[in-house]
């Protein structure tokens, strides 16, 4: 059983939510609280739990604030954004501190454990129109030859992570085997020096080694 703690200041949407994630029988809520005080005050919960589903704008702060806070544990939560917040800026600081994933709440909620579950198993869910943000901050710099070693078949898995296709999916898509995919994207991490897939898309956005709108 995976737990999941729920950080959402809207009532309704944060009763819902929990519904959603307590009606798969993999998933659990571990705690609910409405705002950065309410978490805090839930430590043991909090940092007990697998995976945090934070909303950005709270009544006493910015959800990012959270997350960066929770990088310095021993073992953190996976962190998932879900808001309504999706601007280049918040995209940005959201995954610079930590984040894992990159949700629009008017995205179907059926989805959700899915993409829970996907985070534990090692995804970086992030929302297709999301992904495009991570290239407009460095889109006015021309690309440099970053001199990273990436292939031009790693460059293919890069796109596909960036879009927010899974292991099972970039194989698909780019005819490999899942093994495959996970060997290249391991290489990834490695030429890269990221620990995760939001990393890596953001590493290489930086770098120009990938194009969205291509």
């Amino acid at each position: 059983m995976h737990h999941v703690f729920i950080v959402e200041d809207d009532p309704l949407t944060l009763q819902r939510l929990a519904e959603h994630v307590r009606a798969h029988p993999e998933l659990d809520v571990s705690g609910l609280a409405g705002s950065l005080a309410e978490a805090r005050e839930q430590q043991a919960a909090l940092l007990a739990a697998d995976v945090l589903l934070i909303d950005l704008g709270l009544p006493d702060g910015d959800g990012t604030t959270l997350i960066g806070e929770l990088q310095h544990a021993p073992k953190p939560p996976i962190c998932l954004v879900i808001t309504v917040f999706g601007d280049e800026r918040s995209v940005v600081r959201a995954i610079e501190a930590g984040a894992r994933g990159y949700l629009l709440k008017d995205s179907d909620e059926s989805d959700l454990t899915a993409l829970v579950l996907r985070a534990i198993g090692g995804d970086c869910p992030i929302n297709p129109s999301i992904a495009r943000h991570l290239l407009k901050r460095f889109h006015s710099q021309p690309a440099t030859d970053a001199n990273t070693g990436i292939t031009a078949r790693e460059t293919e898995v890069l796109r596909c992570i960036a879009r927010g296709y899974n292991n099972n999916e970039i194989g698909e898509l780019l005819g490999m085997s899942v093994h495959t995919v996970r060997s290249h994207t391991k290489n990834i991490y490695s030429k890269l020096a990221v620990g995760s897939r939001g990393e890596a898309v953001f590493e290489a956005t930086q770098l120009g080694l990938i194009d969205l709108k291509r």
